[in-house]
């Protein structure tokens, strides 16, 4: 895969991430816990059959075999796919995507804690206004209150559990480099297992489902247009694209997210989304900005 055709895939897999918002503002019935047991059921059908196809037989022995590794990659999933689209239900989808848009840094703060990876002093100043961004946005709907406030909270499990996902897959890597010797574990079933848990979990608390046949359908949009093809396509383009870029074109999501949901829902941004989601998205398009003229003067 060629660099550009990879940054045009990741552009892509954002712009289906995106549609999550706008799609569950048009449900007739499903709510909450339902939404998420439906998404993650469809996304679980469609991980099945895409990786029975990919893995073969395999797929089963990596289930079996593949350790804790496997399973703790798991069971960050399960959170991502579980906690962000019962946010989505809590809070406006501004909210949700500008808390998420913190995951590159929380990320690099969790390689400092575990990995011992040194931090520069510019994602140290990313880290710290970003912060201040989401303190905002936490102080201003703790003022307002209501469901709002536990949206945020809910949401902030996404970039948590992914920031331990790639904190581990990291260290993974490490281990092998380390030891050659040692075989690195195939974690793309880690994606099925999320799936399978969050929906496993998500159906006592959705009882009873009262779902209709066009709230189904639009579900079904979710789990396998959403998540499911995406989540495929940005590990194959992981392999091409350094990190920080990846990263970079993530924070496409955000824009595209609070587009579609302005147009397709008239759900319009309030402004403590905006003032957080400024500061949010301004430190982490300064720290890529300064990192990626860093590595070109180090090339020159």
């Amino acid at each position: 895969m060629s660099h550009g055709r990879a940054i045009g895939l990741m552009v892509l897999v954002t712009l289906m991430w995106s549609i999550a918002g706008v799609v569950t503002r048009h449900l007739e019935s499903a709510r909450s816990f339902e939404v998420t047991f439906w998404r993650s059921l469809f996304n679980a059908l469609a991980l099945t059959l895409a990786l029975v196809v990919m893995r073969g037989p395999a797929l089963w022995q990596t289930l079996r075999q593949g350790g804790w590794p496997l399973w703790i990659s798991g069971l960050c999933w399960t959170v991502m796919y579980t906690n962000f689209m019962v946010a989505i239900t809590l809070t406006t989808v501004a909210a949700v995507l500008v808390t998420m848009s913190i995951a590159p840094l929380v990320t690099a703060l969790f390689a400092r804690l575990f990995l011992h990876h040194k931090l520069p002093a510019r994602t140290w100043a990313a880290i710290g206004v970003a912060g201040i961004g989401i303190g905002w946005m936490f102080g201003r709907q703790a003022v307002e209150g209501g469901a709002s406030l536990t949206g945020i909270l809910v949401a902030l499990g996404v970039p948590l559990a992914g920031a331990t996902n790639w904190t581990l897959l990291q260290y993974i890597q490490q281990r092998q480099r380390r030891d050659p010797t040692q075989t690195e574990p195939d974690m793309l079933p880690a994606v099925l297992i999320g799936a399978v848990l969050s929906a496993a979990i998500t159906l006592p608390l959705a009882w009873p489902l009262s779902a209709s046949t066009h709230d189904l359908s639009l579900l079904g949009l979710l789990g396998v247009v959403q998540l499911a093809i995406p989540c495929l396509i940005s590990v194959q383009v992981a392999r091409v694209l350094p990190a920080p870029e990846v990263s970079l074109i993530a924070l496409l999501e955000v824009i595209f997210g609070v587009l579609l949901a302005w147009v397709g829902a008239n759900e319009a941004p309030g402004p403590t989304a905006l003032a957080g989601g400024s500061l949010v998205i301004g430190a982490l398009l300064a720290n890529e900005a300064l990192a990626l003229r860093q590595r070109r003067s180090g090339f020159a």
